[in-house]
C-alpha cells in the first residue's frame, strides 16, 4: 500500500518514525459524463479568468480569497514553516476508554506501518501498552492543510488511527426527534424484542453491496449487446394501521425466513386474543353486580315481612310470587340464591322503562 504521509508518533519523549497508508477503499463504479447526443465526454478545463486560457496543473498553486475578493497566495513552503508541532508529528495527548468516543466523530481510518527498522521496537511497544491497558490514544496531527484529531487503536497486529472530528463540528440534534407525545406499552416492547432476537446476529464479512453487483451486471449485459434483466417488482407495503399487527408479522417473517417454526423463539400473541382480557372484566363486572343485587335482596327479604299486601299486589303477580318466597324463613339456602338473582333481573327492566 503506498503511504499518503510520513512522519512520527511522539509518545512522550519517545519518537516513533511512521508511514501512513488509506486503511478503507472504495468499491462504488464511477461514470463519466457524456453528450447525450453524440456520446463525446464532457470535461472540465482549468482556465486563467485574467489571461483567458487553460493551464496545466503545474501552473496552479493555491491562494486565499480575503473578504473584499482579494487573493492572498498560499505556498507549501508557508504551510510547512507553520510553528505548530503537528505538522510531521502524530502527537499523542491521553490515553482515554475507548467507550468515551463518540462513534459520531469517526472520520477516515488509516494504517500506521513502522518506517524502518529502528522503528520496530518502539512501535511494538507502543501497540502492546496499548493492548494490556484496553485503551486508545488520542492524539493530534496536521494533514492536508489543517491540524486534525485522531484516535490509536490497535487492530491485529497494526496501529489503526481513526480521525475524529472535532467536537464543536459535531452538530446538537436540536429539532430531530419526534415533538408528539408518545405512550408505548409493555407489549409492543416485548414484540420488538421478540423480533430482534428472530433477526439475531450477522457476520459483517457475509454482507456485500447489492447496488454495485447489480450495476456491474448491467453494464456487462449492455456491453455484450444484451437486454439487461427486468428489476423485480418491489414488495407493496401498505399503510400501517396497527402497530401490533405489524410487530407480529415481522416476527413471523423473520422466522420463516431463518427456518424456524412460528413461535420457536418468541411466543406472539394474535390480535383476536387481546380481546380476551376486555371479556373476562366484563365478565367480573356482571359478577359484581349481581352479588351486590343479592345483598340487597336479601336486606329486602328481611324488611319484606313488615310490608302490608297491599305492596305486595301493586307490584304485580311476579313480584307477588318473589314477596311470598322472600317470606319464608325456612326456605334453603339454594332456593334463596335462585330467588337472589331473578328478582334484580326482574326489577331492572321496569326501571329503565321508567327512565
Amino acid at each position: 500500500m503506498r503511504s499518503i504521509w510520513n512522519g512520527a508518533i511522539s509518545f512522550g519523549l519517545v519518537s516513533i518514525p511512521i508511514k501512513l497508508v488509506n486503511a478503507t477503499e472504495s468499491h462504488s463504479v464511477s461514470f463519466r459524463q457524456i453528450h447525450t447526443e453524440d456520446g463525446g465526454r464532457i470535461r472540465y478545463r482549468k482556465v486563467c479568468e485574467l489571461e483567458d486560457r487553460e493551464v496545466t496543473q503545474a501552473e496552479i498553486g493555491k491562494a486565499y480569497e480575503d473578504a473584499d475578493g482579494t487573493m492572498i497566495p498560499i505556498t507549501d513552503e508557508d504551510l510547512a514553516q507553520l510553528p505548530i508541532p503537528t505538522a510531521k508529528t502524530i502527537e499523542i495527548v491521553a490515553f482515554v476508554p475507548a467507550d468515551r468516543i463518540d462513534p459520531l466523530q469517526m472520520d477516515a481510518a488509516y494504517y500506521l506501518s513502522a518506517n524502518g527498522v529502528p522503528a520496530a521496537k518502539p512501535y511494538t511497544l507502543l501497540r502492546e501498552a496499548l493492548k494490556r491497558s484496553q485503551k486508545v490514544a488520542i492524539a493530534k496531527y496536521a494533514l492536508r492543510g489543517r491540524e486534525r484529531l485522531g484516535m490509536l487503536r490497535v487492530v491485529d497486529d497494526v496501529i489503526a488511527m481513526h480521525g475524529l472530528l472535532w467536537p464543536d463540528e459535531i452538530r446538537a440534534p436540536e429539532g430531530v426527534a419526534p415533538d408528539t407525545s408518545v405512550t408505548v406499552r409493555d407489549k409492543e416492547l416485548d414484540l420488538a424484542d421478540a423480533l430482534m432476537d428472530t433477526l439475531g446476529e450477522v457476520d459483517l464479512a457475509d454482507l456485500h453491496d447489492d447496488y454495485r453487483e447489480a450495476v456491474e451486471e448491467m453494464i456487462t449485459a449492455k456491453a455484450a449487446g444484451e437486454q439487461p434483466a427486468d428489476a423485480p417488482a418491489p414488495a407493496r407495503s401498505g399503510k400501517v394501521l396497527d402497530l401490533m399487527a405489524a410487530l407480529e408479522k415481522s416476527v413471523r417473517e423473520a422466522q420463516e425466513s431463518r427456518g424456524a417454526e412460528p413461535g420457536a423463539k418468541a411466543e406472539v400473541t394474535s390480535i383476536s386474543s387481546r380481546a380476551t382480557p376486555k371479556q373476562t372484566t366484563g365478565k367480573k363486572s356482571t359478577s359484581t353486580a349481581k352479588k351486590t343485587a343479592a345483598k340487597k335482596t336479601a336486606t329486602t327479604k328481611t324488611t319484606t315481612t313488615k310490608t302490608t299486601s297491599t305492596k305486595a299486589s301493586a307490584s304485580g303477580s311476579t313480584r307477588a310470587s318473589a314477596s311470598g318466597s322472600a317470606k319464608k324463613s325456612t326456605q334453603s339456602q339454594g332456593t334463596k340464591k335462585t330467588a337472589a338473582k331473578k328478582t334484580p333481573a326482574k326489577k331492572a327492566t321496569p326501571r329503565k322503562r321508567t327512565a
